[in-house]
């Protein structure tokens, strides 16, 4: 009897399931709670920048939940507890069979004593000198095939529009290289595109850049905007210069003038606009540009010395308002007639020398000297301009623009009524002359023309406009008495 219970407690003492208490350790419960806390914290810990990327565990099964990381730990707790001995000598046999992988985010030093109030039951290093370490939380292996230089070129620009470091320099062919900006235009990322020519730029001569560019207006337009925010002024111009390019590229160039400051630069950056593949009448326009500024800068030059020295009479009584420097054709035209209008047609400032030069139209180049004239109440200068003689010597006035705008014009710069009244006069049109005479008030040009149009009835209401006791009431009463007796 005694044997028989000394067997039944020698099997209930060998047995490899144990009775629960509460204090024990190596409890199963006890190590999932652990791991669990483990887990926890190295969330806080780990920030993982790849998250729309499946990570895997060796096993195959995704890697990172809690739950993962507790079914993990639990059947390695389990196999612990059906042969300590046994799995503390296999410890480090079987951590080796794991295939070793580099990862950044690992378990390991929380179990290592680098962080605090963290155990692991049974299994502490401290007791065994056993090296058992918790799965690590790897990376895809995809994220280290940048180190054996295999990406593709659609996978290299893939990992660039993520913002990923990627190397280009392996890409060493013509062909690839070309393949590689292909996919880069493909994908629609303008950040990628322009760091692919930039790669070209450095990598290739640049008589093969721009053969190919050819045949890629995308990629052209990217390295033009590249080129234009760098400031590579002479590479750009040897990219515009080639025939196949299209008249808006080259318009661009032609329009970065204006955002040049230095007046002796943009001149230089006009001339060499001049070369680029315009047409017969654009290049004539530009060749004008170029120039009307050099013009610009010789007259600058010139009346700045006049105007401090104080040796012109006309700068001391007008001062210059502004530089003339950079401006438009027409505005140089009016500074000519206005301060160098009596100037002989050889000098560069002369308006006659202008007009020849840059071949102004006549109804412009009257326009402008009449509105400079007028505004220096040069009414000899207005009268000169108007005036013709024919091959018999009868002189005549004509304008090429009508004298209605004559008329316009002059009372803008409030001319006097008497010139006012000598160039309405000259209005054709019966309807316009009696308009423009009655809004400037030239009584005598409405008094005639109603005299000729024989109309009693309007002369007789326009006396009303006038002073009594006037000049011009007596000589409506003049007129309307010798109607009466004809």
């Amino acid at each position: 009897m005694s044997r028989a219970r000394a067997d039944e407690e020698e099997y209930w003492h060998s047995s490899k399931f144990r009775a629960f208490t509460f204090d024990d350790e190596d409890d199963e419960l006890s190590q999932l709670k652990e791991s669990k806390q483990a887990v926890n914290s190295l969330r806080d810990i780990v920030d993982d920048d790849d998250d729309d990327l499946e990570r895997v565990s060796w096993s195959g099964e995704p890697v990172g939940s809690i739950s993962w990381s507790i079914k993990e730990t639990s059947s390695s707790s389990a196999s612990s507890l059906e042969g300590r001995d046994s799995s503390l000598q296999k410890g480090s046999s079987s951590y080796a069979a794991f295939p070793k992988q580099v990862s950044s985010y690992s378990l390991s030093s929380l179990f290592k004593g680098e962080i605090p109030n963290i155990q692991c039951g049974q299994m502490a290093l401290s007791d065994t000198g056993v090296k058992n370490y918790a799965p690590e939380l790897r990376r895809p292996k995809a994220e280290y095939k940048d180190y054996s230089n295999d990406w593709s070129p659609k996978d290299t620009v893939r990992r660039m529009q993520r913002g990923k470091v990627c190397s280009l320099e392996r890409f060493r062919s013509l062909q690839d290289k070309l393949v590689l900006l292909d996919e880069a235009v493909a994908g629609h990322d303008g950040n990628v595109i322009t760091a692919v020519l930039i790669f070209l730029k450095r990598t290739l001569r640049r008589e093969i850049l721009f053969r190919e560019l050819e045949v890629r207006q995308v990629a052209l337009c990217h390295l033009i905007h590249f080129l234009k925010e760098t400031g590579e002024q002479k590479l750009l111009l040897d990219l515009l210069r080639p025939c196949f390019f299209s008249l808006s590229l080259q318009l661009s160039q032609y329009r970065e003038h204006l955002n040049i400051q230095d007046v002796e630069k943009r001149r230089e950056f006009l001339k060499g606009c001049i070369g680029l593949p315009f047409s017969a009448e654009d290049t004539s326009h530009i060749q004008d540009h170029y120039t009307l500024l050099e013009r610009q800068i010789i007259i600058e030059t010139n009346d700045r010395h006049l105007e401090t020295s104080g040796q012109s009479e006309i700068f001391r009584k007008y001062p210059r308002k502004a530089s003339i420097l950079n401006m438009p054709l027409v505005t140089t035209l009016f500074y000519s007639c206005f301060y160098h209008y009596t100037e002989a047609e050889g000098t560069f400032s002369s308006p006659t020398n202008l007009k020849k030069t840059f071949k102004i139209p006549d109804k412009q180049y009257v326009l402008t000297a009449l509105a400079a004239r007028a505004k220096l109440r040069a009414w000899d200068d207005v009268d000169a301009l108007f005036t013709t003689k024919s091959w018999l010597g009868y002189t005549k006035k004509k304008a090429p623009i009508g004298f209605h705008r004559v008329v316009e014009i002059l009372q803008r710069n409030n001319a006097p009524v008497q010139v006012l009244q000598e160039y309405v006069r000259l209005v054709e049109d019966v309807e316009t002359r009696l308009s423009l005479a009655t809004k400037y008030k030239c009584h005598d040009v409405v008094i005639e023309t109603y005299k000729d149009l024989k109309d009693r009835i309007q002369l007789t209401a326009y006396k009303c406009k006038v002073e009594r006791g006037s000049a011009e009431e007596e000589k409506i009463n003049s007129i309307l008495n010798n109607m009466v007796r004809n």
